[in-house]
């Protein structure tokens, strides 16, 4: 079968399309065919090396797939021939996937197989972001930062999903547009972006910030926070990793709060299918519905991934296999 392979870190333009045995599925494994790959930033940062998981040379790149059942273990709810969403750690790259049955998620009739792959990581991270470290309440509002891209868009149609005002924030206009389609309220561009949001909060602040940018935006996002608000701490698409000023925190009761969903997640048995289970109202209802910007075909995932490491993406890249 074809696989995608970081052969050496050089980024996006390294990774070679290379024939690989079929996985081996262990007894508490789900095979799966893999119909759809959702690309993301953290895929590029490993054909640098410079994610904080680095498997050992030459590796199969990608972490969330849709597909259809091959073979499942006995005494799994899963059958053959089920549509299905997982999480895998590396491997997504490729015709099929080994992956253990508690990362194997049913896929509702109506959501296909792209979309379907662009829900494993941003829309359980945005899950996670939004309602077990950010505490958010209906009514309250939110603040999206890197509001265009695959993690920022899933925030947006979430936090509406469950009752919030959201405002965007982009780099651009056409950018601020897709937060728009996404169902933010508002959308503000980057430069100037906290008298902006002071304007259309009266002064108040907003009660939460969600940052999967970091970078120059950070201590400005802090200041558009009201009094007991948080500023959710998801990524590093800048590439800069920005310090606080803890009297900041101080004066206004304000918190910044990491965003570690995988670690949270994976020492939490069943806690993804739990997560699943309360997303799928709103997957069913159409709700969330992944923005998809590209759709390419395996053989050009290197494609794929330097239009993520050029900062040229709205919503989500996707590769199908057939």
């Amino acid at each position: 079968m074809r696989a995608v392979q970081v052969v050496r870190l050089d980024g996006p333009a390294a990774v070679e399309v290379r024939d690989v045995p079929e996985p081996q599925r262990k007894p508490d494994q789900v095979l799966v065919d893999v119909r759809a790959i959702g690309v993301n930033f953290p895929d590029v940062l490993q054909t640098k090396g410079l994610y904080q998981y680095r498997p050992e040379l030459p590796f199969t790149l990608g972490s969330e797939v849709a597909g259809i059942v091959r073979e499942a273990p006995d005494g799994s709810p899963l059958r053959a021939g089920d549509r299905v969403a997982a999480f895998t750690t590396t491997g997504a790259f490729a015709d099929a996937v080994a992956v253990p049955a508690d990362v194997v998620l049913p896929l509702p009739d109506g959501i296909g197989f792209p979309a379907g792959a662009c829900l494993p990581m941003n829309y359980l991270t945005a899950h996670f972001a939004l309602l077990v470290r950010g505490h958010l309440r209906d009514g309250q509002t939110v603040l999206v930062q890197g509001a265009a891209g695959g993690v920022g868009t899933a925030v947006i149609q979430l936090a509406v999903a469950l009752g919030a005002r959201v405002i965007a924030v982009a780099s651009t206009e056409e950018k601020a547009e897709v937060a728009r389609a996404a169902g933010a309220h508002e959308a503000v561009l980057a430069a100037g972006f906290k008298d902006a949001v002071k304007a259309l909060t009266g002064g108040a602040g907003v009660d939460l910030v969600v940052d999967p940018v970091g970078g120059d935006r950070f201590t400005d996002s802090l200041r558009c926070l009201a009094p007991e608000g948080r500023l959710l701490v998801v990524g590093f698409t800048a590439g800069e990793i920005p310090t606080v000023k803890v009297n900041r925190l101080l004066l206004n009761n304000i918190d910044v709060v990491g965003v570690g969903w995988g670690a949270y997640a994976f020492a939490r048995p069943g806690y993804l299918q739990e997560q699943w289970g309360e997303l799928m109202p709103h997957l069913r209802s159409g709700a969330l519905d992944p923005l998809i910007s590209t759709t390419l075909p395996l053989d050009r995932a290197a494609e794929a991934l330097a239009l993520i490491d050029e900062r040229r993406v709205t919503g989500k890249v996707v590769l199908e296999t057939i």
